[in-house]
């Protein structure tokens, strides 16, 4: 019989947070959740509900960018590392040929993950708006298609998730009609989109921006664009690339206090060297390199992305004011509602899926679908 105790820690449970308790795991399940004996005057870790990663480009070196079943197998085994428990891996803009190819040589890593599991892709792309291309190349911003899109749509054999794409170009309103027809969560990014046009796709059922405040039209007094849009709007959900740096702290706040918690959720957006021991770092073709905690072109300095972890994200949303409970729901439970899975939550008879992080939110222990992963 493997049994596992964690004691004492500060717990966030479906209850609320738990403070000064003990946890205990017996065969891969949460047996309980009690109050330790003896109150500790040390700070203690938090134990919280395993991440989801909705947009997340690569990890360690690898990701899907690579085109191999192997590659997206070993950026799962990195994430659970990262104590994260699924993901979405994110492709970059490409011709719709290209994009096809390379799905029908990721689909068949679906299922055989032993790491994080696999929930289906998220197309960053390619019908995106050329005006708001952020580090995605020119050349690989197609114009929309539904006959392309069904292309894809078919080497995925039905395994696309999100797709992010611009609701003001020409021609993408039967591609939004065939991602909703298809239960294909639709996003809008990298958009140059007018407020009025935003209005208008929320009208289509376009219901969730990516990476709130970054490559998309900003907020002006005569002009409120897709920000003012999604500030405007409690029932439009966003992503938020929580390092701090993507968007001002402030804004992370600023999006707690006009948003209900359960439209915010907190991705990385990190790049394929996120985590790479060592140099040169690749990603989307192009060498990149991290300064201040971001990944920068080479060539140009363009920011590329980020080398966040779900767990950074955790302790950036409690700077930024979010009680734990509220930060482990931006960081797991919105994802895991969005896409229709079921949340990992630490409660008594659940499946170990939990992480304990310390004052600096670095895992210590991690538990995935009731095992033990060796960090």
């Amino acid at each position: 019989m493997t049994q596992h105790f964690i004691s004492p820690v500060n717990a966030v449970t479906p209850q609320g947070i738990l403070k000064n308790v003990s946890i205990t795991v017996n065969e891969g399940k949460i047996v309980s959740v009690l109050p330790c004996p003896h109150l500790s005057n040390e700070p203690l870790p938090w134990a919280v509900p395993a991440f989801i990663d909705l947009h997340i480009h690569g990890a360690g070196g690898f990701g899907p960018e690579q085109g191999t079943m192997q590659s997206l197998l070993d950026m799962s085994a990195v994430l659970a590392r990262q104590a994260v428990a699924a993901f979405c891996p994110t492709l970059y803009c490409a011709h719709p040929a290209k994009l096809a190819d390379l799905l029908h040589n990721l689909v068949p890593a679906l299922g055989k993950e032993t790491g994080a599991k696999i929930i289906g892709f998220h197309l960053e792309g390619p019908f995106i708006s050329p005006l708001k291309p952020g580090v995605m190349k020119p050349q690989d911003i197609a114009p929309a298609n539904l006959e392309d899109f069904k292309q894809i749509y078919e080497a995925a054999q039905g395994h696309i998730s999100i797709v992010t794409l611009a609701p003001e170009i020409p021609h993408i309103e039967p591609v939004i009609q065939f991602c909703l027809d298809h239960h294909i969560t639709v996003q809008a990014g990298h958009t140059n989109a007018t407020y009025e046009q935003m209005q208008h796709a929320f009208d289509l059922g376009v219901r969730r921006v990516i990476h709130f405040g970054n490559a998309m039209s900003g907020l002006h007094q005569r002009a409120p664009g897709v920000v003012g849009a999604v500030l405007n709007n409690p029932q439009i959900s966003c992503e938020v690339i929580a390092d701090g740096k993507h968007i001002h702290p402030a804004l992370l706040t600023l999006l707690k206090r006009v948003k209900p918690i359960a439209q915010i959720t907190a991705v990385t957006d990190a790049l394929r060297p996120t985590g790479q021991p060592s140099g040169p770092f690749y990603a989307n073709g192009e060498e990149v390199i991290l300064q201040e905690g971001l990944w920068k072109r080479k060539q140009d300095g363009v920011t590329a992305g980020s080398a966040l972890t779900l767990a950074g994200a955790f302790f950036q949303l409690c700077q930024a004011g979010y009680t734990p409970q509220e930060a482990a729901i931006c960081t797991g439970t919105n994802a895991a509602k969005l896409l229709g899975l079921p949340a990992p939550q630490l409660a008594p008879g659940s499946v170990a899926n939990f992480v304990l992080l310390d004052v600096n939110a670095t895992p210590k222990v991690i538990f995935l679908n009731g095992k033990l992963i060796k960090i």
